[in-house]
């Protein structure tokens, strides 16, 4: 028995590293998954060795950039499956450049494939959910958005990549907000572990290499996925809204912006006056994590 039997799941960029992981986890604890990927060769392979170990699965190779292609995967899932009960957002690329160098197709590149394709598969999940709920069915609805410590903090060199994760956050805490109505959750995870874009930096690479003396392995990304295996259970009901992180054997919640006491005059400020209560302000205030790089 595992924490997923009879659930269906949609993984993004499954087709390799940190999906792949997930993908297999969550077979692992009995779950359906449908292994999406546009590089349909690797989403195969993944599908090879889950079946090969006992577990349910099928390649999609929808283009999560495209609204209409996405809602394939859906269709897929419950065509398949009969249900579909959580979507895991995983997918990912990398166009790091230097602000004053970066180009708008970089720019464009990383919010299509992060920001719009945590939109895409979710939305029509959301039209499915709400559609059993208004019936009168009973919803465990779990969508799963990975963000990064480069979206909680900034990253040197990665301004559109910050940008995009730090719109999945938002985004996560919105859809948390309205969708919990209709029996869904909505939680995100920043995770740190080896996966096709950290292993392509050499100084990661080194540093989140297996130890070679059989000890844990910290940066193993099975790590992270027995936290989303966990949040896609019907367990976690009462856990929505969330943004975690996750290294190792450390999990913890990433704290967002709060507003402070702030300093109040009770009438308009003069712009000759604020410097003074700026003065105030920066004096109480507890300074942000310092951005990835500096």
């Amino acid at each position: 028995m595992g924490i997923l039997d009879n659930r269906v799941a949609i993984i993004t960029g499954a087709g390799g590293g940190l999906g792949a992981a997930h993908a297999r986890v969550f077979a692992g604890e009995g779950c359906a998954v449908v292994v999406n990927d546009i590089n349909e060769e690797a989403a195969q392979k993944v599908v090879d060795e889950i079946t090969a170990a006992g577990g349910k699965a099928i390649v999609n190779t929808s283009d999560i950039t495209n609204y209409d292609d996405s809602l394939n995967a859906v269709k897929q899932a419950i065509d398949t499956y009969g249900d579909l009960n959580i979507v895991l957002n995983n997918a990912g690329v990398n166009r790091d450049r230097m602000f004053a160098s970066m180009t708008e197709q970089e720019w464009d590149t990383i919010m299509a494939v992060h920001l719009k394709g945590h939109f895409c598969i979710s939305s029509h999940a959301v039209h499915y959910w709400r559609g059993q709920s208004k019936e009168g069915k009973a919803v465990s609805g779990r969508i799963i958005n990975t963000t990064s410590g480069a979206g909680l903090q900034g990253s040197i060199g990665q301004s559109n990549y910050a940008a995009a994760k730090a719109g999945i956050a938002a985004l996560t805490l919105n859809q948390a907000a309205e969708l919990g109505r209709y029996g869904i959750t909505a939680n995100a995870v920043a995770p740190s572990a080896r996966t096709g874009m950290t292993m392509g930096v050499p100084e990661m690479a080194q540093r989140m290499a297996p130890p070679e003396d059989g000890s844990f392995d910290h940066f193993a990304p099975e790590n992270v996925s027995v936290l989303l295996a966990w949040l896609g259970s019907a367990e976690s009901s009462h856990v929505t809204g969330r943004v975690f992180e996750s290294e190792g054997g450390r999990i913890c919640i990433a704290d967002g912006w709060r507003t402070t006491e702030g300093v109040d005059k009770g009438a308009q400020w003069q712009p000759a006056e604020i410097g003074s209560a700026m003065d105030e302000l920066l004096k109480k205030e507890v300074p942000a994590q310092k951005v990835w790089g500096t």
